[in-house]
């Protein structure tokens, strides 16, 4: 299969997870470019007890600006949302965010299948998806959305996540364009950025 270039505009990056997956994104963030050109979508399976905690977590590992999405709100450039436990997020044509209790999806809110499959409606092929460790099924039907929209899609090696099985789902579609092990994934990041993007914030 061929891979979808790493060289066509990337407008937003998306990346799910579950369980195994808060030590990953803990190693992806330092390394990220401070200058990244377009925003980073967390979805990362939570207990709904959770306060901003985990977003301040994240702050101290990266010099870019993370925050707990909210309603309503435009996507900014180099600006990292975690979507809010117990909320699906939901990405709009206009590229706003919006919060959602409707019932859970794969047992999940926030959901990953829930966040890709908007973002690739709204942003169609200029997306990247990113799903990591985790143990069921959630984000392997997203991520073959953003595969046939066009956008890029990768996934944790599946023999370095604690959790294999949510990536072993994706792979079992023939939907990931890039297999990635831990220390390659903000790499993998900062390359979408250095490629040439349309992206404009309101």
């Amino acid at each position: 299969m061929a891979k979808n270039s790493l060289a066509s505009p990337v407008d937003l990056v998306v990346i799910g997870g579950s369980a195994g997956s808060l030590d990953v994104i803990l190693r992806m963030l330092p390394p990220l470019s401070h200058d990244l050109r377009f925003p980073v979508i967390i979805v990362l399976h939570r207990k709904s007890t959770f306060d901003s905690s985990l977003s301040d977590l994240f702050a101290t590992r990266t010099s870019l600006t993370v925050k707990e999405a909210e309603e309503k709100e435009y996507l900014r450039p180099g600006v990292i949302y975690l979507a809010p436990a117990d909320y699906h997020l939901l990405v709009e044509k206009n590229l706003t965010l919006s919060l959602d209790y409707s019932e859970k999806v794969n047992y999940s809110r926030p959901s990953i299948d829930v966040t890709f499959q908007t973002a690739a409606d709204a942003l169609e092929g200029n997306l990247a998806g990113i799903l990591l460790s985790g143990a069921n099924a959630d984000g392997a039907l997203g991520l073959k959305t953003i595969h046939s929209a066009g956008g890029i899609t990768a996934a944790q090696n599946p023999g370095s996540a604690e959790m294999p099985y949510m990536p072993n789902q994706a792979l079992a579609l023939s939907v990931v364009d890039y297999i990635l092990n831990i220390d390659e994934i903000a790499y993998f990041v900062n390359k979408l950025s250095d490629s040439k993007t349309k992206f404009h914030s309101e």
